[in-house]
C-alpha cells in the first residue's frame, strides 16, 4: 500500500473530530470567529510539529523559496476565504445542498492540478474522483426532499451558491498547498509538509487575527474566551492539516482529496454505532459509491 493512503484516512479520521467540536462553536461565534480558532490554537502544535522533527527526528529543515513563499500565501489566503465561505453557507437554508457542493473539491483540485502543475489523471483516477463527488453529493441530499420543481431553486440557492465557491476555492488551496511543499529545497516529506503548515498557519493567524482585531474586537475576545474547546479544535485541525499535506506532497491533491471522502463514511459509522439512527437507501447507495471510488483508488 502506498504511503500516502493511511495518512490520507487518518487525516480524514481527525477532520471529522475537529469538525464535530467545530460545531460547538458555530452558534458561540461569527464567521470570523469560528475559522480563526483553527488557526490561532493550532499554530503552537504546529511550531511543535517542526520543533520535533527537527530535534529528535534529526531531519533537516528546508530552506525556504521565493516560489514556496508565493505558493503558501496563496494558500493560506484561499484556505481562510474557503472556509469563511462553508461557514457562510451553513447559515442559509438548504444545508445540505451547500454541503454537498462544497464537496466537489476533488473535482476541482483535479482541473487546478493540470492548469497549475501539468498534472495528469488516468481513466481509472478520474472515474474514481467523480463516483466519490457522486457519492458523497448522494449522501449530503439523502434526508432532503427536493421535488423536481423545486430542485432549481434549491441548487441555486445563496447556501448552495456559497457551498459551489467554498468547494472551489478549497480545490485550489489543496493544489497551491501542494505546491508549495514541493517548491521546497530538498528535505523529507513529513518535514516539508510541517514546514507548510507552521508557515501557512502562522500567516493565517496573524492576518486574520489582525483584522479582527481592527473590526471586531468583540468577536476576538470571544476566541479567547472559547480557550478550552478552542484548544481541542486547534490541536486536532492541525495534526489533521500536516497529514494533509504531507499526503499532497506524495500524491495529486485530487486523488488525495477523492480519498478523503471516508470521512463521510466515519461520519455515517458514528450515526448508526453511536446514535443508533436508521440509514435511508439513499445513504447506503451513496456510501456505496464512495466505497467503490475509494476501492478504484487504492488498488
Amino acid at each position: 500500500m502506498e504511503l500516502w493512503i493511511p495518512i490520507t484516512v487518518a487525516a480524514a479520521f481527525l477532520q471529522n473530530i475537529r469538525s464535530t467540536l467545530q460545531r460547538h462553536l458555530k452558534d458561540r461565534l461569527g464567521v470570523s470567529g469560528a475559522t480563526l480558532v483553527r488557526f490561532l490554537y493550532g499554530l503552537p502544535v504546529a511550531a511543535l510539529i517542526v520543533a520535533l522533527l527537527a530535534g529528535p527526528g534529526g531531519m533537516a529543515v528546508p530552506a525556504l523559496t521565493p516560489g514556496f513563499a508565493l505558493w503558501v500565501a496563496l494558500a493560506a489566503l484561499g484556505q481562510i476565504i474557503a472556509q469563511a465561505l462553508l461557514i457562510a453557507a451553513f447559515g442559509h437554508r438548504n444545508f445540505t445542498v451547500a454541503t454537498a457542493y462544497s464537496r466537489t473539491e476533488p473535482v476541482h483540485a483535479a482541473l487546478f492540478g493540470v492548469l497549475l502543475l501539468g498534472e495528469t489523471l488516468g481513466p481509472r483516477d478520474a472515474g474514481a474522483i467523480l463516483v466519490a463527488v457522486a457519492g458523497v453529493m448522494l449522501l449530503a441530499t439523502a434526508r432532503e426532499t427536493l421535488a423536481f420543481r423545486s430542485l432549481g431553486p434549491a441548487l441555486t440557492s445563496r447556501g448552495a451558491l456559497f457551498g459551489l465557491a467554498s468547494g472551489f476555492v478549497f480545490g485550489f488551496t489543496a493544489v497551491a498547498y501542494r505546491s508549495a511543499s514541493l517548491g521546497l529545497d530538498d528535505g523529507d516529506v513529513f518535514m516539508r509538509a510541517s514546514v507548510t503548515l507552521l508557515a501557512a498557519i502562522t500567516l493565517q493567524t496573524l492576518g486574520l487575527g489582525l483584522w479582527m482585531a481592527w473590526r471586531n474586537r468583540a468577536e476576538l475576545w470571544a476566541v479567547l474566551a472559547n480557550w478550552r474547546v478552542g484548544s481541542a479544535v486547534g490541536g486536532v485541525g492541525a495534526i489533521a492539516s500536516f497529514l494533509w499535506f504531507a499526503a499532497m506532497t506524495l500524491q495529486s491533491a485530487a486523488q488525495v482529496k477523492a480519498l478523503a471522502q471516508i470521512e463521510m463514511l466515519f461520519t455515517y459509522a458514528a450515526t448508526v454505532l453511536v446514535f443508533r439512527e436508521q440509514v435511508t437507501r439513499r445513504e447506503l447507495a451513496g456510501c456505496a459509491l464512495v466505497v467503490m471510488a475509494i476501492v478504484l483508488l487504492v488498488t
